[in-house]
């Protein structure tokens, strides 16, 4: 699948420089702006922000779901974002950029996710999304200035994500059982027609063989990566947006080397990842289709009223 380019704008802090680029990802984009801009190197990449509120970007998923042509601001080291001054125009700190979120909790940053546009809860795993249903209701609150009962409702909503993203894998699991059953009938008689027909020494050259080429293959996934894809009976569900489209980009033979697949079988894995991919994004892009159509409108669409704080 060919990556999907995102046009961005980026700039410097003081705004005369502005430059268009497309990019797959964050990390692209960072490395690109640092060229463009002339700042920045592969020791210390240079950070983004979003011009309109300085909201840091360091999440690939959260950068998905932002729309083309966003504006960018690229920081380069010992700068930081710091609000508007008195004349309109940004201030700058000289600060070190890691102290900026430095210690932030994983579940603060998934709110702020949700608070920038929470159609971010299509694209999140279900790991993230066990974070933000186990964190207390009052703190939770807090970080998204709503009521404690609008939060329990943003909760139950993510619960019901989650139980349904569960019954995906229950299905599929009931449905690859009734296959491998399939497929251990047929290979009952399968192997006694090839124990008729090759000799053991032809079959054993041909397993060595193929043995080989599958050692000789590499992935670049991560060992928990792979741990996923090989036991949970429906990995895509298990995966956020980023490491669903690394699983998709893989090459076939080497993924099946790796999990001690056939070719069939791999594939199979990175189709299935591939369409889970799409329907988030599609999903994604239809909640930003009704909520234009709304006339600029912003409700969260929980029920009860949900909706984000308005800006002043």
């Amino acid at each position: 699948m060919a990556a999907r380019l995102k046009p961005c704008v980026v700039r410097r802090r003081d705004g005369r420089e502005r430059r268009g680029l497309a990019a797959s990802c964050l990390r692209e984009l960072r490395d690109k702006a640092g060229r463009a801009l002339a700042i920045g190197d592969d020791a210390q990449p240079v950070a983004l922000v979003l011009a309109e509120d300085g909201t840091i970007v360091d999440d690939e998923d959260y950068f998905l779901c932002l729309p083309p042509n966003t504006e960018f601001v690229a920081l380069a080291k010992d700068e930081r974002w710091s609000g508007r001054s008195a004349d309109g125009r940004s201030s700058w700190l000289s600060e070190p950029e890691d102290e900026v979120d430095s210690g932030t909790e994983r579940w603060r940053q998934l709110a702020r996710q949700l608070r920038g546009d929470l159609s971010n809860i299509i694209l999140m795993s279900e790991g993230d999304l066990q974070v933000l249903i186990d964190v207390p209701r009052s703190d939770l609150a807090e970080e998204l200035a709503q009521s404690q009962t609008k939060i329990q409702v943003l909760q139950d909503t993510l619960q019901q994500v989650l139980d349904r993203r569960e019954e995906e894998r229950q299905s599929k699991q009931l449905l690859e059982l009734y296959l491998e059953a399939l497929r251990n009938e047929d290979s009952i008689l399968s192997k006694v027609t090839e124990s008729e027909s090759v000799p053991r020494k032809e079959m054993d050259v041909v397993d060595m063989g193929t043995s080989g080429a599958g050692t000789a293959a590499r992935t670049a996934l991560s060992d928990q990566i792979l741990a996923i894809l090989k036991e949970k009976p429906a990995p895509e569900l298990c995966l956020d947006s980023q490491t669903l489209e690394l699983v998709v980009k893989e090459d076939t033979q080497a993924l099946a080397a790796a999990l001690s697949w056939d070719k069939q079988k791999a594939k199979a894995v990175q189709q299935a990842c591939d369409q889970e991919l799409s329907k988030r994004l599609q999903q994604v892009q239809t909640l930003h289709s009704l909520r234009s159509a709304s006339r600029g409108k912003k409700a969260w669409p929980c029920g009860d009223g949900l909706s984000p704080k308005r800006k002043k």
